[in-house]
């Protein structure tokens, strides 16, 4: 079923945001004066390669018409579809390619923002929500990159070790509130207030094209995240001193 509140709320200036194949959304819509691009997924849908590829294709498509234009991403995507067939197909690869995408818009100077508003959970999250410059959840989010009984299985520490780590460390726990303090989501916002749409403006007109990925540094400021941003300041700092020390040479 389209999100139709969302995105009459998002978007009531205009829009001509259609369903399409696999499940997938796409059209424009007019927010802070600006056309945007909107693509999207929708019912819950579990990422597999035709739907990583339509996604893909039309970023693609977006970013060689040289228009610059804002992408919203509109995300309600389960996890990736964990089929035989499509580990046989390299699904990893597939998802690799629509995050690679999603990165060479932002790059070419389109301000790429995703509103989940949905589910999103493991490869699909890193694929679609997780690769745009900002992320935004709405009513109804519940985003992981894994489950805690999933976690479990692959570090074999107890469900039960993992919950009470959970309460205090962020990394390890699903939903919007760990992930926000993480600094993987940006803003959290509720629709029924009326400001989602000015909201949504005001990122727009925040300009983020060629800047380095703050979201370490986010994390860092809400406790969510307290090494990151140093640990990356210090490889940077490393990095250049080392560049330097090779030119004196």
């Amino acid at each position: 079923m389209m999100p139709d509140n969302l995105i009459a709320t998002l978007f009531p200036d205009g829009h001509t945001v259609t369903r399409g194949p696999e499940n997938t959304l796409s059209g424009h819509a007019r927010c802070g004066g600006k056309t945007v691009e909107v693509l999207g997924i929708i019912d819950g849908t579990p990422l597999g390669p035709e739907t990583a590829l339509v996604l893909a294709g039309r970023v693609l498509e977006i970013v060689k018409s040289g228009s610059k234009a804002p992408i919203i991403f509109l995300i309600d995507t389960a996890s990736q579809r964990m089929t035989r067939r499509d580990e046989m197909l390299g699904l990893n690869e597939y998802l690799a390619h629509l995050a690679k995408s999603i990165t060479l818009a932002s790059i070419e100077g389109h301000r790429t923002i995703s509103v989940l508003y949905g589910t999103a959970a493991a490869g699909a999250f890193i694929a679609t929500a997780l690769a745009t410059q900002t992320m935004v959840a709405v009513d109804g989010a519940h985003p992981s990159v894994m489950d805690l009984p999933s976690i479990a299985r692959v570090t074999k520490l107890p469900l039960e070790v993992l919950t009470e780590k959970a309460k205090e460390t962020p990394v390890f726990a699903p939903g919007v509130e760990p992930l926000a303090a993480t600094g993987a989501v940006t803003e959290i916002w509720k629709l029924s207030d009326g400001e989602s749409a000015r909201r949504l403006g005001a990122l727009l007109n925040d300009e983020q094209t060629g800047r380095a990925d703050g979201r370490d540094q986010l994390g860092a400021t809400r406790g969510g995240r307290k090494v990151a941003a140093d640990v990356a300041n210090r490889v940077e700092a490393a990095f250049l001193n080392t560049n330097v020390s090779e030119k004196a040479e």
